[in-house]
């Protein structure tokens, strides 16, 4: 189909559902949007501006959980980290306010670290690098 579709396929390994997790999350925001059609685009003209249309959503306007409910933009631009210290004030008053609402801490506004892939793999193959240069102690 993506040869007839003249689209070059991926060289990622088949049938592997996380084998690039972003893009897969990416796909499922895209099929789960209200405007994205049901059956299909008219020509390549309309996709087009729906996936035009989507990107800015997504970037601009969408607050990703991964981040803090924070956009992508927000972020890049440096605004992320003034917007969840005033959600955690807003947190930390409420909570004043209304103690008896609150059974636990409130929710953690912490700018998120790195977002990275696979966080996991890149320490296991530091440490595999790091075992496998070394030469053996002769006794």
């Amino acid at each position: 189909m993506l040869h007839w579709l003249g689209i070059k396929p991926s060289y990622s390994r088949p049938r592997v559902s996380d084998d690039n997790a972003y893009a897969e999350a990416l796909f499922r925001t895209a099929k789960y949007r209200p405007e994205f059609p049901a059956r299909g685009f008219e020509d390549l003209a309309a996709a087009r501006a729906w996936a035009s249309h989507f990107v800015h959503w997504y970037n601009v306007e969408h607050r990703h959980s991964g981040m803090r409910y924070v956009s992508p933009a927000q972020r890049h631009a440096g605004a992320d980290q003034a917007i969840l210290a005033a959600r955690h004030a807003l947190y930390v008053e409420a909570r004043e306010r209304h103690p008896a609402r609150w059974s636990r801490h409130t929710r953690n506004w912490s700018p998120a670290g790195p977002v990275t892939l696979n966080p996991e793999r890149e320490s296991v193959v530091a440490m595999a690098i790091g075992t496998t240069n070394r030469q053996p102690l002769a006794s």
